[in-house]
């Protein structure tokens, strides 16, 4: 904290906690953010949700939880690098995914269109509703009473309608004001890990290959220059020697590009920060240009690859066929969600208990989810 810059969150003068405690002893607030994110039962379940790759399908692949930690070791390298404050930083990037559900973008797709008249669904709104309601490890209050600096993280995108709704976290897309610098970073720091190790598993899987990613620059250019520094480097060791290449060039670009915006804008606090009209933390328009090239290649050749359609059809049958079992029947429900179901329904009708419903779900890993399709229906024909 010695070198902590002025325009960075201080957990001295966090905005606090929906419900107060008092202070914890050798801790900083955002610490104690940190460590109850890590500590919390959806944290766990990340190691058997989707990133791209089903988890039974390889023991190499990432998964929720493996992303989640490269996220955190690339913001904090960035974080320290600017003197912003590392421990809120790591809070937010462990915590991003908690309301992810099983199956990946697939499944949260089909949760979402079951959910369509219903209020939706979308993964940063869940993680939201996992730390401020369905953690149930406190006897004070629901959820793990996070700080408002790490629960603002957490939500990246918010629709106008929920923002309304959602309170003191809403607030900031009513009024076009942005969040901290550790909010800012986390969320690009999310997109360097998921791009880039997003290749090497798509590499690993056989479903891309090096030949094709000489059409993305920012991999080419460094590639290139691998196999000239080291001719007879092959395998695993040529792509992890480019990869850890390309996530250095991402970094540093953020870093430099973003220390020149802090600085042409003049902030000294921050309040000055929040006031911006635009995000101060960002890449030059030629890596911004270079990672749009890379995201679109993954998309197309990657997340829209005939054998991850079939994964996601499977996934999207499973989300389905048990958001309709479970509608139709609340007593399949585990008793705790049998309960929200019926309290939600009481307050919200149909709809409320959709959303105990989309909880459960939501909650589920890949493997329980399959188990649970498996016992209710036959999963012999989604194999």
């Amino acid at each position: 904290m010695n070198n902590i810059a002025p325009y960075a969150a201080d957990p001295a003068h966090s905005i606090g906690r929906r419900y107060p405690e008092p202070a914890p002893t050798y801790r900083t607030e955002f610490q104690r953010d940190r460590d109850r994110v890590i500590h919390a039962k959806a944290f766990r379940r990340l190691e058997y949700k989707t990133q791209v790759f089903v988890n039974h399908e390889g023991d190499l692949y990432r998964t929720r939880l493996t992303h989640s930690l490269e996220v955190a070791q690339i913001a904090r390298t960035v974080a320290r690098s600017m003197g912003l404050n590392e421990d809120l930083t790591e809070a937010i990037a462990l915590s991003h995914d908690l309301g992810h559900t099983p199956f990946g973008h697939a499944g949260q797709d089909e949760l979402n269109a079951c959910m369509k008249a219903s209020g939706g669904f979308e993964h940063n709104l869940q993680s939201l509703r996992v730390v401020d309601v369905l953690e149930d490890s406190y006897a004070d209050f629901p959820g793990i009473n996070l700080t408002f600096e790490t629960r603002e993280g957490i939500l990246k995108h918010c629709a106008l309608k929920h923002a309304t709704a959602l309170g003191d976290v809403g607030t900031r897309f009513l009024n076009k004001t942005q969040p901290t610098l550790e909010a800012q970073l986390t969320n690009l720091a999310d997109e360097i890990a998921y791009n880039n190790h997003d290749i090497e598993d798509g590499l690993r899987s056989g479903l891309i290959t090096l030949e094709q990613l000489q059409d993305v620059p920012v991999f080419a250019v460094e590639y290139q220059a691998v196999r000239q520094q080291y001719p007879d480097l092959q395998g695993r060791r040529l792509i992890r020697e480019t990869l850890r290449r390309v996530i250095g060039c991402m970094v540093v670009d953020l870093i430099e590009s973003s220390r020149a915006a802090i600085s042409a804008s003049g902030v000294q606090t921050l309040a000055e920060v929040r006031a911006q009209p635009v995000a101060l933390m960002r890449y030059s328009d030629t890596m911004r240009q270079q990672k749009n090239v890379l995201k679109t290649f993954l998309r197309e050749n990657l997340y829209f690859h005939p054998t991850v359609y079939r994964m996601t059809w499977r996934a999207q049958k499973v989300v389905r066929a048990l958001f309709e079992a479970y509608m139709q029947d609340t007593r399949l429900l585990t008793p705790k969600y049998q309960a929200f179901a019926k309290r939600y329904e009481a307050e919200n009708g149909e709809a409320g208990r959709a959303r105990a419903i989309a909880d459960f779900i939501a909650g589920m890993t890949d493997r329980y989810a399959m188990r649970e399709y498996g016992q209710l229906f036959d999963l012999a024909g989604l194999r």
